[in-house]
């Protein structure tokens, strides 16, 4: 695991960016794996003005979104589907149906969520995710407690993910679906390398526990050091509680040009 401190927002999205562009000049036909959140919006921004540049395309790319909410119309401003087209999809040259996501308007749920690892697999796996973490240590929307060796599936959204879901509709605790759909931390640990952001004070009780403390399933972000390659990138509010900061920030400020992310 390699942990990244940098300044500021901007610098976390332009180091993901670059490991991006760097991903699809090399594999074209790449799969990436999207998520959601406040944490990758300034990434999406930044692939948007490359793209916009003629520095990236994606347009032989594929794309998987790591969960979505259960029950939210197809319409729906807050639809994950909808919030990733409006943020990246839409705003990049992926082709028709190139990003897909889990169903969370199917009559069969599991079935769904069984289909939709297959179509993981079928794509040959993802080779960059794209994640974030919740405050309590949450990974997509595998909540504390959550099996290590999990699939998608349904999972019930815990009091504290509602409360900080909430500003995303209105404030408004009451209206957060209490339901999603959400790739298992097996699914997630399928892909070939993870890049995590997080931002601000408020997770770095999440980023020591993940990064330095004990493998658990109440910190379903941790067993991400068992992951032969992940780049945590943070900033320095969300390093705060880390005891190895300044190995970390002399281990990159040490590190060869060419290994890149």
């Amino acid at each position: 695991m390699e942990v990244v401190i940098l300044p500021d927002a901007k610098t976390i999205a332009a180091t993901a960016a670059d490991a991006i562009v760097h991903l699809l000049a090399a594999k074209p036909t790449a799969v990436l794996g999207l998520a959601t959140g406040s944490s990758p919006l300034a990434l999406y921004n930044e692939l948007a003005l490359r793209y916009a540049a003629g520095q990236v395309s994606f347009a032989q790319a594929k794309a998987f979104m790591l969960d979505e909410y259960v029950g939210l119309p197809a319409e729906h401003p807050e639809r994950y589907r909808n919030v990733i087209e409006r943020e990246i999809a839409a705003r990049v040259d992926f082709a028709p149906g190139a990003v897909q996501g889990p169903d969370g308007l199917a009559t069969d749920l599991p079935a769904a969520c069984r289909a939709y690892d297959q179509a993981i697999r079928d794509a040959g796996g993802v080779d960059l995710q794209i994640l974030g973490i919740g405050s309590d240590g949450h990974i997509a929307f595998n909540e504390p407690g959550s099996s290590l060796a999990s699939r998608t599936r349904l999972k019930t959204l815990t009091r504290q993910t509602i409360a900080d879901n909430a500003r995303f509709f209105g404030g408004d605790p009451a209206a957060v679906p209490r339901h999603v759909l959400t790739q298992g931390l097996g699914t997630i640990m399928e892909a070939k390398h993870l890049v995590l952001m997080a931002l601000g004070r408020h997770k770095a009780e999440a980023i020591h526990h993940m990064v330095e403390g004990g493998v658990s399933a109440m910190w379903p972000g941790s067993l991400l050091q068992f992951h032969p390659h992940v780049t945590v990138l943070v900033d320095d509010a969300a390093a705060a509680r880390l005891q190895l900061a300044d190995y970390y920030r002399h281990t990159y400020a040490n590190k060869p040009a060419w290994q890149g992310l």
